[in-house]
């Protein structure tokens, strides 16, 4: 059987690791990446001998690239015309006028989330609505912290009923680099409810979800807590059991020492995960408790990297490589080296 073509649209924070996740599927063939500028990622990719095929993503980009000593194979549309699927992680915005392009050559797309919703048919998570993906031609991805509580809802859901759950978000103001985003000894709040709740309610519109969402000075993660009212009351063991089973969810202690969100970035680190990316929501076994009938937990949400694994998902649904959700989640899952 064929490899997929794929091609990735903007080499920046998503771009980069989804041009190294899908290299890791061995049903996929990874064609190339387009960008516009030698940013540092681009130029840190020629550094490294270009592994990656670089691409013109828009007029006058080849000539930049080419400045900088980046060996460009061709044009944007010499990209589009050796891929079956492009994975836009382009800026919000700009996606949106990318479609043209991939409409225009006959090509399914899966973009992020910060693109707006209208750009896709479908909007996506791996584990739960891959079936409405199966096919579609445009797919969208929830946003990073969206991503992970669903992972963590759909758990619950699937092992207890999930009625409604109620997410504070404390939300890290920027990525690394990002010095634009000035907010420094502040904490800004959101009005009630943050989109996190009304995408989850999309995704999972039989679950109640509502929640406040809290900008803080930090770079590295956003955690979450949620109070979740569940059909059927388990036992903290039985929630615990049903976290740990979860591939994309690693439960963690912080008697071993995991005693901030950092302390989940610098483990990856120490695993030698490039970037020191960590593609599962982070789960802290010590913050699980009840309140009444209520589950409630904490979870944290490596913004650079977790969205991967549901972007590749997306592009078995979409094309469609496997129709039946468990399987393609297992593939990708396998091939990212989770679970």
């Amino acid at each position: 059987m064929a490899k997929v073509r794929v091609g990735v649209a903007g080499f920046g924070v998503i771009g980069q690791r989804l041009a190294d996740g899908v290299a890791l599927q061995e049903d996929m063939e990874l064609v190339g990446v387009a960008d516009v500028a030698p940013t540092l990622a681009v130029r840190a990719l020629g550094e490294r001998g270009m592994p990656y095929r670089m691409f013109a993503a828009a007029p006058g980009a080849e000539e930049r690239l080419s400045a900088a000593g980046i060996p460009v194979s061709g044009s944007f549309a010499d990209l589009l015309g050796g891929v079956d699927i492009m994975l836009d992680s382009a800026p919000g915005g700009v996606g949106m006028k990318n479609k043209e392009h991939y409409v225009a050559a006959g090509l399914k797309a899966v973009f992020q989330g910060g693109e707006k919703s209208e750009v896709a048919d479908v909007f996506f998570h791996g584990y739960a609505n891959y079936a409405k993906g199966v096919g579609k031609d445009y797919l969208k991805l929830t946003s990073c912290n969206t991503t992970g509580l669903i992972r963590a809802v759909d758990a619950l859901d699937r092992a207890f009923g999930v009625a409604k759950v109620a997410i504070t978000i404390i939300r890290r103001v920027a990525d690394p680099g990002d010095t634009h985003r000035g907010l420094v000894d502040s904490l800004e709040i959101e009005p009630i409810p943050n989109h996190q709740a009304k995408d989850l309610m999309h995704i999972m519109p039989h679950v109640d979800a509502t929640g406040i969402l809290v900008h803080t000075p930090v770079t590295h993660g956003h955690i979450i807590t949620l109070v979740a009212t569940l059909k059927n009351k388990p036992t903290k063991d039985e929630a615990l059991e049903v976290f740990r089973a979860h591939p994309r969810i690693r439960v963690v202690r912080m008697a071993d020492g995991f005693t901030t969100n950092t302390s989940l970035f610098n483990y990856a680190r120490f695993l030698h995960q490039p970037r020191g990316d960590m593609y599962e929501t982070g789960l802290w076994e010590e913050a699980i408790g009840f309140s009444g009938d209520d589950l409630m937990f904490a979870i944290n949400i490596p913004q650079e990297s977790i969205v991967i694994p549901e972007t590749i998902d997306a592009v078995r649904a979409a094309m469609p490589m496997q129709t039946d959700g468990a399987e393609a989640v297992a593939l990708t899952n396998r091939y990212l080296g989770m679970g």
